[in-house]
């Protein structure tokens, strides 16, 4: 197989003077994960940089603290075997090539000292196992296993070892999936789709915290629809996010139906996103119409109401956030404020505004 070479990816300085830490303390060193991922993308060089060592990763960043030019802290994380090294223009991540086992009831790993194969064999996805040496005999040398350059190219998430074990060993991967591939735009393989639904349930040994910030990701993606309707099919939203997964269907009574309210709601989230970065104002619309299940009736006289959603609904996200660990100050009441007011969004705007002029907004 043809050897390719990427040294312009790691032409700035602080590359060559890693390579000569390792080498002065004998151990071979290689840049992994994001950073070789989106240089293939074009993203954009990562300001947060992960550095593998086959050897002690802590002792090769205070190493490299040594010969930067400035003078640099090292924070060592030892519980976790890393280190952190920051520079003017990037945050340095070390850490000792491991493998990793884990027992049914944690994500946290039984870790052991291992080759960079061991360390690739435990990385989430093949797009995010590559990896660029940064040893003086290659240099530059692409290191990629499970041909993630292909999958790139191809647009696809998939899993360096069975998905099964991917996903059961660490269950926060299956909310990576889907955030890298509404990110991205890249479609999950068939495997890996699959082994997100029959694993779902895992879920449940995250915290709500790692949940949350992997679903704030979602929410700041270009089209977070795309993720929650990931998340919806592969059944992992039931498990955090049933107040929205009861939004969805249609119930017909006599001949009169009634919008499925849990694709409006993400048509609304999208549309909001075109206009605005305000995860709280995405949150907000996300919510938006949660009082809706609890709230709906049928009558021969008018069909099908939802009367008061707008207050039950911001009744329920004080407990929503609080169930989740979100924020509960003005963060809270602002998306609270917004749900109360979403059939009249007039009131909470500029007087001025027309009430057809809110709602292209929305």
């Amino acid at each position: 197989m043809e050897q390719l070479q990427f040294k312009d990816a790691i032409s700035h300085p602080v590359f060559k003077t890693i390579s000569e830490a390792a080498a002065a303390i004998g151990v071979d060193a290689y840049v992994i994960g994001g950073f070789v991922r989106d240089y293939f993308l074009k993203r954009g060089a990562k300001q947060d940089i992960d550095i593998v060592a086959v050897g002690s990763g802590i002792e090769l960043a205070q190493k490299v603290a040594k010969l930067l030019p400035q003078s640099t802290k090292v924070s060592v994380f030892k519980t976790y075997g890393t280190a952190m090294v920051k520079t003017d223009d990037f945050e340095l991540e070390f850490v000792g090539a491991r493998k990793e086992s884990y027992t049914r009831d944690s994500r946290n790993p039984i870790v052991e000292d291992g080759t960079l194969e061991d360390d690739q064999n435990r990385r989430d996805f093949t797009i995010n196992a590559m990896a660029f040496s940064l040893n003086p005999e290659n240099y530059g040398l692409l290191v990629d296993p499970f041909n993630g350059i292909a999958d790139l190219e191809k647009k696809i998430i998939k899993t360096p070892l069975a998905p099964d074990v991917t996903y059961s060993d660490d269950p926060l991967r299956m909310m990576r999936a889907i955030r890298f591939a509404a990110q991205l735009n890249f479609r999950i393989n068939d495997d890996s789709f699959h082994s997100i639904k029959n694993n779902a349930s895992r879920i449940k040994i995250i915290t709500n915290e790692r949940i949350i910030t992997e679903l704030n990701k979602i929410m700041m993606c270009n089209e977070p629809s795309h993720g929650f309707i990931l998340l919806e099919k592969t059944g992992l939203l039931s498990y955090f996010l049933p107040e929205l997964t009861a939004l969805k269907g249609i119930e017909e009574v006599e001949g009169q139906k009634h919008k499925d309210n849990f694709y409006h709601t993400l048509e609304v989230v999208d549309n909001i996103s075109r206009k605005t970065d305000n995860l709280w104002l995405r949150w907000a619309a996300l919510l938006h119409d949660i009082g809706k299940a609890p709230t709906k009736k049928f009558s021969k006289k008018v069909g099908w109401t939802f009367h008061g959603h707008e207050f039950k609904g911001a009744k329920m996200v004080y407990h929503l956030f609080k169930r989740l660990k979100m924020p509960l100050n003005d963060k809270m009441k602002f998306v609270q404020l917004m749900v109360r007011m979403s059939s009249r969004p007039i009131a909470v705007i500029d007087e001025s505004a027309t009430d057809s002029a809110v709602r292209r907004l929305v």
